[in-house]
C-alpha cells in the first residue's frame, strides 16, 4: 500500500467516526426531548436507519437550536445533581462550618485572619 492510501484510510475512519459520534448525538437527543411523541421518535430512528447521512444532516438543521438547548439543560442538571450530592457528603452547612471556626477561634487553635478566611470560604 502507499502513502495515500494510508491517507484515505485515517481520511475514512476519521469521518465514519465522526458520523458515529453524530448519530448517537442525535439518538441520544430523540430520547431527552419529551415534547417529541414516540411516533415521531420512531420515525427519525427508520430514518437514521434507511437513510442515514441525510437523515442526519436534515435533523441537524432541522432541530439543531433544540438539540443545543436540551444539551446544556442536561448538563445543568447534571452540575445541580453533582453540587447536590457534594454539599449531602459534605454535611456541613456554611453556618456550621462558621461555628466550628468560631469554636477554633476561641478555644486559640486559629488567628482573627485565618477565620475570616475560613468564614469567607464558607460563605463562598
Amino acid at each position: 500500500m502507499s502513502f495515500w492510501n494510508y491517507f484515505w484510510l485515517v481520511v475514512e475512519i476519521f469521518f465514519f467516526f465522526a458520523y458515529l459520534v453524530v448519530l448517537f448525538m442525535i439518538i441520544t437527543d430523540l430520547f431527552r426531548d419529551h415534547k417529541l411523541s414516540g411516533w415521531w421518535k420512531a420515525v427519525w430512528v427508520i430514518c437514521l436507519i434507511i437513510f442515514p447521512l441525510i437523515t442526519a444532516l436534515v435533523y441537524v438543521i432541522a432541530r439543531g437550536n433544540g438539540m443545543a438547548e436540551r444539551q446544556v439543560q442536561a448538563q445543568q442538571q447534571a452540575k445541580a445533581a453533582t453540587d447536590g450530592y457534594i454539599r449531602d457528603v459534605a454535611g456541613a452547612s456554611p453556618a456550621d462550618q462558621i461555628a466550628t471556626a468560631k469554636q477554633l477561634l476561641d478555644s486559640g487553635a486559629i488567628d482573627q485572619a485565618e477565620f475570616d478566611k475560613l468564614k469567607a470560604a464558607a460563605l463562598a
